[in-house]
């Protein structure tokens, strides 16, 4: 027997393909006996605090968002949990590279430079990589300057055209460096944003975790359970799931894990990035 009430989802729309997604799992979930629906929200910290306030029952969040949940919940006495999560959310990393034929051979010979960044959001292409460079010496504003390419904030960096403008800002000087997911740098080497060797790798950070399924106490057990069972039960290999899947970017869902935010937590809170917006909606 189907479900009456609908296990309700909570998602960014950073992308038009946002709705062919869960359009897609909807149906799928359907025809398995789960009745899902959808949400979608312009940002992630409106989709945090609807999920606090009720409006969905699960929420497909970046790490930040997932940060801002969890450090939420702690304010309101209330416990959160990652359900599950991408194969290939796991173990990311971020690069810093300086033009190859540059002079820039160090992450010292940054001090007094120009680093080009995504949006002031996105974990991958600003505050993990400017952690990096902190923890290495090189305070942001103070050592080196920072310069952001502020593309959808609200969206976490899940837009690409953040980091995109970051490299084109190291192709035309008007940076010394530029922050990168480590993914996206060998995707603008394939697309031609970068020419063959144009860049170089100065440094990458330590691996680190991306999006996952949130869920609050007091969620609906017995939805919440056969969803996260079909999700970790989908296979690359079967024709009925293999189109979502791809869009989505995976080839398997896997048990949520948190232990893959400790790099963004430091940087949350050394850049004290999340401050105002906490006091906000805890009060």
């Amino acid at each position: 027997m189907k479900d009456s009430r609908p296990l309700v989802l909570g998602a960014v729309a950073y992308d038009a393909k946002v709705v062919t997604i869960w359009d897609g799992f909807r149906e799928w979930f359907g025809a398995q006996g789960l009745a899902f629906d959808y949400v979608l929200f312009t940002n992630y910290e409106r989709q945090v605090e609807a999920h606090f306030a009720g409006a969905c029952d699960v929420a497909w969040n970046s790490p930040l968002a997932w940060i801002e949940a969890q450090r939420l919940a702690a304010k309101r006495r209330r416990t959160v949990e990652a359900v599950a999560m991408r194969d290939t959310d796991r173990d990311l990393t971020s690069v810093i590279v300086v033009p190859a034929k540059g002079s820039v051979r160090s992450l010292a010979d940054l001090r007094g430079r120009r680093i080009g960044v995504g949006a002031q959001d996105s974990p991958q292409a600003t505050l993990i990589p400017l952690l990096h460079l902190a923890e290495a010496g090189l305070e942001p504003g103070r050592d080196v300057e920072v310069v952001h390419h502020d593309v959808l904030v609200g969206k976490h960096g899940d837009h690409v055209g953040g980091e995109r403008d970051a490299a084109r800002a190291l192709l035309a000087g008007q940076v010394d460096a530029a922050c990168l997911l480590d993914a996206n740098h060998l995707a603008f080497a394939q697309d031609g944003t970068f020419a063959p060797g144009a860049t170089r790798l100065l440094a990458q950070t330590a691996a680190y975790d991306h999006c996952n399924f949130t869920v609050l106490d007091g969620a609906p057990a017995q939805p919440l359970a056969r969803f996260r069972e079909l999700l970790l039960g989908m296979r690359h290999d079967d024709p009925a799931v293999r189109r979502l899947l791809d869009l989505e970017g995976l080839k398997a869902w896997l048990p949520g894990r948190t232990s893959g935010y400790a790099q963004l937590a430091r940087a949350v809170d050394r850049f004290r990035f999340l401050e105002r917006w906490l006091a906000a909606a805890a009060g």
